[in-house]
This record gives C-alpha cells, sequence and structure tokens, in this order.
C-alpha cells in the first residue's frame, strides 16, 4: 500500500511539473544577453534576468556588454545572441533594411517577446556650465553614448536636423557621467530607463541640470523618427531634480531569434511578465513591464513561444505579429 501511494504521488507529480523541467531537449546549454553598456538601465536589466532565469529555470545565462539597441539587434538577428533588448526605432530600421550596420539587409529573424518600459532622451551638464538649452549645446563637447546606441543615433539626427554641430565624444554611460563630473566634457546627452543609474551617482557627486526639451525640439524628433513620443522625466527622478523635464522616449522591448525554442520563449516571458514585484526590484522602469503594453509594438512578430502565454491570459495577439 506504502509503495503504491508512494507511486501515486510520483505520478501526479509528474504530471504537474513545470514545462521547463517537461521540454528542454533543444534548449541551449546556455544563454547570453546583449544589453548594453555598464551603468544603463539594459546592463542592469540584463544582470537581474540573468540571475532570475539561472535560478529560476536552471539555465546558466551571462549578460553581454554591446553598444546598445542598434548592436543589439543585429547580434540577435545573426544569432550570435538568442535574446537581448532593444528600443523600436532601431528594431524597425533593422527589419526595413535601414541599419548602418546592416544596410540594405532585411531582418527576418527578430521576434518580440515581451515589453519593458520608455527609453526617455536625457541631457545633462553641471550647474554652473551656462548652458540651459538644447540650443546651447551648438560647439561644446558632448558624450553622446557609445557610438552604435540608440542615445548617439538618435541625438546625432537631432543635431544634424537642427543644423547644430557639436564636438561629439562616445563613451558608455559610467564613463560618460564620468568625465561630465571631471569637466573633460560640457554636457552628456544619452537614452536609458528611469533612473540611469550613471546619472543617479552624477547627481549625488555634482550639483547638475538635466535640460528640458522645448516644444520646437520635441516635434523635430517625434518628426524625424515616428517611433518617438512625448515624454516627461518625473520631479525626483534624480537628486536635485525638482522639477518635471520634458523630453521624448521609445519603447523597449525583450527580443529573441526566431531560432530560440518555443518552450524557453515561453518560460521567459511569462517568469518576467508574472514577477513584476521582483522585476521592479531589479529596476525602477519594470514598472512598465506588464502584458497590457504588448501593443506598444507594432510591427515586429512576436515568437510563438511569448503568443503562447499572452493567449493563456487572454491577449490575443493580431494575426499581422505571428
Amino acid at each position: 500500500m506504502k509503495l503504491t501511494a508512494i507511486a501515486s504521488i510520483l505520478a501526479g507529480a509528474a504530471l504537474t511539473l513545470p514545462a521547463v523541467a517537461q521540454d528542454r531537449t533543444d534548449w541551449p546549454s546556455s544563454l547570453s544577453i546583449s544589453t548594453g553598456s555598464q551603468g544603463g538601465a539594459y546592463f542592469v536589466w540584463g544582470s537581474g534576468l540573468a540571475t532570475m532565469i539561472g535560478e529560476t529555470l536552471d539555465l546558466g545565462t551571462s549578460v553581454e556588454v554591446t553598444g546598445g539597441p542598434v548592436q543589439n539587434v543585429v547580434l540577435v538577428e545573426v544569432g550570435e545572441t538568442l535574446l537581448g533588448f532593444t528600443t523600436m526605432g532601431p528594431a524597425q530600421e533593422v527589419m526595413d533594411g535601414e541599419s548602418e550596420l546592416m544596410p540594405g539587409m532585411e531582418a527576418a529573424n527578430l521576434r518580440a517577446l515581451f515589453p519593458m518600459y520608455q527609453t526617455p532622451l536625457q541631457a545633462v551638464v553641471l550647474a554652473d556650465s551656462g548652458i540651459s538649452s538644447i540650443e546651447d549645446l551648438e560647439g561644446r563637447r558632448v558624450n553622446m553614448g557609445p557610438a552604435s546606441g540608440t542615445s548617439a543615433t538618435y541625438w546625432q539626427r537631432y543635431f544634424d536636423s537642427a543644423g547644430m554641430e557639436i564636438n561629439a565624444s562616445f563613451a558608455g554611460a559610467s564613463d560618460g557621467a564620468g568625465q561630465l563630473g571631471d569637466g573633460l566634457i560640457d554636457a552628456f546627452v544619452y537614452a536609458a530607463g528611469l533612473p540611469t543609474g550613471a546619472f543617479s551617482q552624477l547627481a549625488i557627486e555634482n550639483d547638475v541640470t538635466f535640460l528640458p526639451l522645448s516644444d520646437e525640439n520635441i516635434s523635430a524628433f517625434t518628426s524625424a523618427v515616428p517611433t518617438m513620443q512625448r515624454f516627461t522625466i518625473p520631479a525626483g527622478t534624480y537628486n536635485g531634480q525638482d522639477v518635471d523635464v520634458p523630453s521624448v522616449a521609445m519603447w523597449n522591448f525583450a527580443i529573441a531569434n526566431a531560432a530560440m525554442p518555443e518552450s524557453l520563449a515561453y518560460e521567459i516571458t511569462k517568469l518576467v511578465l508574472e514577477n513584476n514585484p521582483r522585476m521592479r526590484q531589479i529596476h525602477a522602469s519594470a514598472v512598465e513591464t506588464l502584458s497590457e503594453n504588448w501593443e506598444k509594438n507594432t510591427f515586429m512578430p512576436f515568437h510563438p513561444g511569448a503568443v503562447r502565454y499572452f493567449e493563456e491570459i487572454g491577449i490575443t495577439i493580431p494575426a499581422e505579429l505571428r
């Protein structure tokens, strides 16, 4: 009787084991996540997610430091990494064959997993710099983040469209903030989720000013980049920032290569969207990492594993996004 009872319990347990325990024969032996520069939101996000995947799915996961979204979409598209993060502007450009890293080649392997958060453009200067507007950056030494990142790509487009000449440099978030604090540059313009760690540290150590975008600046950005939209950096985001700062932003999504096993894509999507409190502990921007924000993606097919999860919770993904 006891043996029979134990056998019955084991059989029942087998039926209720999660998919990760039953169907991982085609999973990779390890996983890497294409993120961004150290000090940026992507790197923090990726480090936290890698830990969650390792703990929950028992899959060794590492973080790749990259130039950001522009490079990430290429790395995921060619299968160099199976998982990465991107803003929607670079993703749409690579899918349309307009990426500077893959000119003339339309991406066919990018798949959306889940919405992350909005990335606002941010511009910071030392408070005693005498700089009070974006126009004041004319002729100044300005770091724009990694050369292939969202920040450098779209800030440069703005400066070009406005006919502004700047003395540009390209360094990651931590290095750029350090250079500004040391007086080696006049301004640091960037794009990252709130709060950006490097900016938080900079604002603690220095008296800084976050430059607002005027209505004219915002109109120029949204005209040049349709995936941009108005955004407000709330007062109190950074130390000493006592007023709202008008800006623009783009949505971020986690993306996967189409070759990622369906069950793995399902488990990662479920892991993130069903553990929002844990995600918010990793980075405050995850307050926007909600299943209902799937609709912020209007052009990239969702991975079948992600579609499976969304359908389980009652969300129907349109046919054109499958």
